[in-house]
């Protein structure tokens, strides 16, 4: 069997970026040699230092009736390749392709380009559903100028390939977004119970969501800090977490405003109940989450004392 990868997406959406990007890996510096197909050509060319560096032949299809099976099994009786990539043309239909028999798709990936994706997604959404069908991968690239839709943008691929891993990127690389739907609790109950991981979820999406939580009620189980520094009535209730190794810990957590604050203990454990509120604390130099506590009653410390985040 010839193991095959499909790149898929409309013109200029990145798919020799992606391509240059892979064959420029040391991962990919491997024994044989590779046949990368083209059917269309974009503003960015193949450098030839990198296709010889990467032992990588190329030869175009420009014509969708060209891209056949007979024409596939002469390109490989010509190459001998070990390995097929097909950067494969966004307007040519999907559901139209067909390979040798013998060539198995290990693994198939769309790029799209996130600043056009509503307009082919409104116009074009039939030949775009082909190719995201069967896609494992779904990259949306240049997301700079269009962050706030990133939610739909992610809802509307689900809705064709519900199994798709889905990324975006930005200038800066690969954005770390935490949607909505992605999270382990209903924000419309009418108290989040927050267990281990959705603690360590919640207080990293309220550092860049806090809209979401803002004036809804929590309940988790947490270690009582009490810095000096605070003024009477607030403590902190939080939960250690470790990042990486034993070696990276940190603690956790958001002030909270409690009448009874004097009366705990430095590290006991508490079960909090509390009101999120929008509000300026100093320490955070600024507006951010401050704890406004309904309920604080102690409680046993919980089997996995330490969060995870690996």
């Amino acid at each position: 069997m010839k193991p095959v990868y499909i790149i898929n997406g409309f013109l200029e959406s990145g798919k020799t970026e992606f391509i240059t990007f892979t064959l420029n890996q040391p991962y990919f510096q491997i024994k044989g040699k590779t046949l990368l197909i083209v059917c269309e050509e974009g503003e960015n060319e193949y450098d030839e230092a990198l296709l010889l560096k990467s032992r990588t032949v190329l030869e175009t299809i420009e014509e969708e009736q060209d891209f056949n099976t007979g024409r596939l099994t002469e390109l490989e009786k010509k190459h001998r390749p070990e390995r097929i990539i097909i950067e494969y043309n966004g307007m040519w239909n999907f559901k139209n392709m067909k390979l040798p028999w013998y060539w198995r798709v290990e693994q198939q990936i769309t790029t799209i380009d996130a600043s056009t994706f509503q307009m082919y997604y409104t116009n074009m959404r039939s030949l775009l559903a082909e190719m995201l069908r069967k896609s494992e991968m779904i990259i949306f690239n240049r997301c700079d100028s269009v962050r706030e839709q990133l939610n739909t943008y992610k809802r509307n691929i689900k809705a064709v390939n519900p199994s798709a891993d889905v990324i975006f990127e930005d200038s800066n690389g690969e954005i770390d977004e935490i949607f909505e739907e992605d999270l382990p609790y209903d924000l419309k109950q009418e108290i989040i119970e927050l267990d281990n991981q959705g603690y360590g979820i919640w207080y990293l999406d309220s550092m860049d969501h806090l809209e979401r939580y803002d004036g809804k009620k929590i309940r988790f189980a947490a270690m009582v800090l009490k810095p000096d520094s605070f003024p009477k009535g607030y403590f902190v209730p939080g939960r250690m977490a470790m990042t990486c190794c034993a070696d990276d810990m940190a603690f956790l957590g958001y002030a909270c405003k409690y009448e009874g604050a004097d009366e705990l203990k430095q590290k006991e454990w508490v079960e909090v109940t509390a009101t999120v509120k929008k509000e300026y604390w100093e320490d955070y130099k600024g507006e951010g989450p401050v704890l406004h506590a309904i309920s604080v009653e102690k409680t046993k410390a919980p089997k996995e004392a330490v969060i995870s985040f690996n």
